[in-house]
């Protein structure tokens, strides 16, 4: 090997093209391994029809570090309306194909890849430890709905037979098990991770637990699995140190106490370490680094409380900064690249306008429901912080345009009118993107967001800066249809609302029941989330593209504003 090394400690195995950059998970493990001194080799989108690349390296020292990539891959896989998708970002030149578009001899990724890639590595490598992590592990490590095979899978740590899953974001949990198992301990008990124990082990570790619905169970009364996504929700909101157990077909699933987030030195480091912030030369060209190789990460975690998101249940509810230097540095590393066309395409996160914000609740909070029904008034939000980032970074030597292109709230917006000007008038490339969903108060209370005037209020305070600074004021209205409890009558309430605010459909999809989200347990149960009262559910193709062809009717016809004038 030209390293010099005789085997690796470690092998991160991956269903994407490797892309060294800080917006791919796999890259980020495998910089923060090498930051502390552990040899890690990569191996991206093995071939699955034999063990002979996960051999290719020789046995890793420690253990094989497995995700299917930035995606589940399900959903990577497949449409919302489970239908295969034909492009693939994260596969390179998006060819989804090992064989070629013609010869489709298999997958680059396969489904349920965390799974196939795990049994691989065992047949490769029987005694080598295997690790689970990245968002498909993540959102699967209970009981599931996997929407590609309509029917509910136990956790994919049971069917994968891994040693360990990590989940949320991996890096304190990822390091604490080479650490284990380079001293030779065992890896019980680490934070951020899940282990799949036999009746002896469970027995031993029952007290203190927390039980949920057990396989068994969910499948003899269906409404359990909501009862059991609500109680998931609930326990990562209050940050409790309880431990929650949950009974498979033939084992149960042990989860710790979720890790401690990063604070904003640690992410600082993270995001500094050398990332070439380019593709594999093997990987040749992938469309997904076109799409973010000009963003930078400047916030991690999430106060939305979104019934249909995975983020919070993710990246924690807990928002973390990145220190205002730390991101100005990175952009002015960002303008020294050959191929950097002076344009910073984003500075974000899963939220960008909740950089700089925190809680001023002296008291521990259990709830961390901030936005929902309105703003917590302990909510500090005044905008300033990322303002002022954003103007400075702005002015970095070879810096043309800094854009936003990250997901904001608007009622957040609405009470930092300085910092939406500042958006709308320095950093929105063409049209700013905001995310409505939709507009009926049923429905929205369902998606748990707040009521429709918020749109409303949003729209108006954002037309009226656009007039004070004579700029045209044009928007991306994001919607969703056929969402639980979303009926035909509801998605014309919606497309009576969009004409009616002057906005035009540019950009919707269909709900994708995806694993971990509260609105798919809705979709599977048809029960209302907070009653418990059966609800109306889109569930076949019919009654989708029926709710479809209404947004589809209006898409790009110009709304009209109160005026009657067009928009």
């Amino acid at each position: 090997m030209t390293l010099g090394w005789d085997r690796p400690d470690i092998i991160l195995v991956t269903g994407d093209a490797y892309v060294d950059h800080p917006s791919f998970g796999v890259a980020i493990i495998a910089r923060w391994l090498e930051a502390h001194g552990y040899r890690v080799a990569v191996l991206a989108q093995p071939r699955h029809s034999s063990p002979d690349d996960f051999m290719q390296f020789g046995p890793p020292r420690l253990f094989f570090g497995i995700t299917a990539g930035n995606m589940d891959s399900v959903v990577a896989n497949y449409t919302g309306n489970a239908r295969i998708r034909k492009h693939d970002p994260f596969s390179p030149y998006g060819n989804p194909w090992s064989g070629g578009r013609q010869e489709r001899k298999a997958r680059r990724r396969p489904d349920r890849a965390s799974i196939v890639y795990a049994n691989l590595a065992r047949q490769a490598y029987r005694h080598v430890p295997v690790v689970l992590g990245g968002i498909e592990a993540s959102l699967r490590r209970f009981v599931h709905y996997d929407f590609q095979q309509e029917k509910l899978r136990q956790s994919i740590l049971a069917d994968s037979k891994a040693d360990l899953l990590v989940y949320g974001m991996g890096e304190r949990a990822v390091l604490e098990t080479a650490r284990r198992l380079e001293a030779g301990k065992g890896i019980d008990g680490i934070a951020g991770t899940c282990r799949r124990l036999t009746g002896k082990q469970m027995a031993a570790a029952a007290s203190g637990t927390r039980e949920l619905p057990s396989w068994r169970a969910i499948k003899e009364d269906v409404s359990l699995f909501l009862k059991a996504e609500i109680t998931l929700d609930k326990h990562a909101r209050a940050a409790s140190d309880s431990i929650l157990v949950q009974k498979q077909a033939g084992c149960t699933i042990l989860q710790n106490p979720p890790a401690r987030p990063l604070d904003t030195e640690e992410m600082d480091r993270v995001y500094s370490l050398p990332f070439t912030r380019l593709p594999h030369p093997a990987s040749g060209h992938v469309p997904a680094w076109e799409m973010i190789n000009g963003s930078v990460t400047a916030v991690r975690g999430c106060y939305g409380n979104c019934s249909f998101c995975a983020i919070a249940r993710h990246q924690g509810t807990v928002v973390t900064s990145r220190s205002p230097d730390a991101i100005k540095a990175e952009v002015h590393d960002l303008a020294r690249q050959t191929w950097f066309t002076g344009t910073v395409t984003d500075i974000g996160g899963p939220t960008a306008n909740m950089y700089g914000t925190y809680c001023g609740n002296p008291a521990p909070c259990k709830r961390r429901d901030c936005l929902y029904p309105a703003a917590c008034r302990h909510l500090k939000n005044s905008g300033e912080e990322f303002r002022r980032l954003l103007r400075e970074a702005a002015t970095i030597p070879g810096v043309r345009h800094l854009f936003v292109s990250s997901g904001l709230r608007m009622d957040m917006l609405v009470h930092t009118p300085g910092l939406l000007e500042a958006l709308l008038l320095h950093h929105t490339s063409g049209m700013m993107k905001i995310a409505p969903e939709h507009t009926d108060r049923e429905v929205l209370e369902l998606m748990h967001k707040p009521g429709s005037r918020e749109l409303e209020k949003f729209l108006e305070s954002a037309r009226s800066i656009c007039r004070k600074i004579n700029r045209p004021c044009d928007f991306n209205p994001y919607l969703i249809s056929a969402h639980p409890g979303c009926t035909l009558s509801h998605m014309k309430t919606l497309a009576r609302d969009i004409r009616r605010l002057g906005l035009k459909v540019r950009q919707f999809q269909d709900f994708t029941p995806t694993p971990g989200t509260i609105s798919t347990a809705m979709y599977v149960t048809g029960l209302h989330r907070d009653t418990g009262h059966p609800i109306p559910v889109a569930r076949n193709r019919k009654e989708r593209m029926a709710q479809r062809r209404i947004l589809e009717a209006v898409m790009h016809r110009p709304g009209r504003n109160r005026k009657g004038r067009k928009a």
